[in-house]
């Protein structure tokens, strides 16, 4: 009986996996550094989905917390929509991780009486005021930091806040105008304010926030994340199943780096995948195979199926997408002029509007390098879960 996976799909990297980044992590300390000694730093954190934005905040706080002596919150707000909600869980997570601090109660003091201790699973805190006071909590936000870190002073140096999935608020308007406040209101009230707070998002994250309010993108120091090496990806792969004292195969090792596509979210699903298929302690190339065949899979239902093929409605699209995808050998480079070559005289006429398409869901991308009307997929991966699907259609297999 196999013990637990190495991998965590569709979860942050645990820190002990955590590769690369080198650049970016120095890049932001420095800002942290910065920001402590009385200079004030706004950091964006980007980069396109899948990147390991999450995996990368997380492993910032970590490091922070230890080599800074900074408190270090992670806020996840994806099912938020308003300030008010917006505030109430950014302290909710400053008391959470500073409930087991000895100087807590100095903290917990400033909230007053709507913070108090739950136990269903293990003790934790909840924070619940009244909405009139999570008005003012909104209104008040730069001086409740403020004061919340002078309040820690001689245990912790600041205050370093990743605000991680804030698609819904980056939709709304008062929300980037509220945060342009936010930020022009501390460096002109406070000559040292030790507070980085760190939004992550994709690019069209930033660029909503920018449609908003267009001073704000000139507040933040803008920290793109590229795509992991081969070089790597090839250590996580090694380090992550060296935990569970597996070895892979040279050839495999190269699959699996090919098809991961400097991906961490696709690291893990491919990682995971030949993992399961694995029946001893060593990854063969045919065990590489079957489970990149398997992640394609769970990567196409997760990614390709709610974003492309449910939001696609035109007949002639979905021919197209199939015969894209059943073209042999799978391949994540085409030309425009080879794909025309097999459709019908009514599919050519759309096929210009389709590959547009493609290009918005994030699916294809234009290959300059390669020369005019060439594209290649965004990652390995779409090609192949592409072609198990069209030759389902076709009522082939796989």
């Amino acid at each position: 009986m196999k013990g637990d996976s190495p991998f965590r799909p569709g979860s942050p990297v645990p820190i002990e996996l955590f590769v690369g980044r080198q650049e970016q992590i120095e890049e932001i300390l420095r800002y942290v550094s910065a920001t402590l000694s009385g200079k004030q730093e706004n950091v964006f954190l980007t980069g396109e989905r899948g990147i390991g934005k999450s995996s990368l905040a997380a492993f910032l706080r970590q490091i922070v917390a230890n080599r800074e002596n900074v408190l270090g919150v992670h806020v996840f707000l994806g099912h938020v929509e308003t300030l008010e909600e917006f505030v109430r869980c950014i302290f909710e997570a400053i008391l959470k991780e500073a409930r087991t601090q000895r100087w807590y109660e100095r903290v917990a003091g400033f909230f007053g009486k709507y913070v108090r201790e739950i136990d269903l699973f293990g003790v934790s805190v909840s924070f619940a005021p009244p909405q009139d006071d999570l008005k003012e909590l909104v209104r008040g936000f730069p001086e409740a930091l403020w004061n919340i870190s002078e309040r820690m002073q001689g245990e912790r140096k600041g205050v370093f806040i990743v605000l991680d999935d804030i698609n819904g608020l980056a939709k709304k308007p008062d929300f980037a105008n509220w945060y342009k406040s936010f930020v022009d209101y501390a460096a002109t009230h406070y000559p040292k304010y030790p507070v980085l707070v760190m939004p992550t998002g994709i690019p069209a994250i930033r660029d909503a926030l920018s449609s908003h309010q267009p001073s704000l993108m000139r507040v933040f120091r803008v920290v793109d994340i590229p795509k992991l090496s081969d070089e790597e990806v090839e250590g996580f792969f090694q380090k992550a199943f060296a935990k569970v004292n597996m070895t892979v195969e040279p050839d495999a090792l190269k699959l699996l780096v090919r098809y991961s596509s400097g991906l961490p979210i696709f690291m893990h699903e491919v990682g995971d995948a030949v993992f399961w298929v694995t029946k001893d302690n060593t990854v063969t190339l045919e065990d590489a195979d079957k489970g990149i065949r398997n992640a394609a899979e769970s990567i196409g239902r997760k990614y390709l199926d709610p974003r492309v093929y449910r939001a696609i409605r035109s007949p002639r699209y979905f021919s197209i997408l199939r015969k894209l995808g059943g073209q042999q050998p799978i391949r994540s480079v085409f030309t425009k002029r080879e794909l025309e070559a097999a459709l019908t005289a009514d599919e050519r006429k759309v096929l210009s509007n389709f590959l547009q398409k493609m290009r918005g869901l994030q699916v294809i991308e234009q290959d300059p390098e390669a020369g005019r009307g060439c594209y290649r997929f965004t990652n390995e991966m779409y090609p192949v879960y592409i072609y198990m699907e069209s030759m389902r259609s076709r009522g082939g297999r796989r």
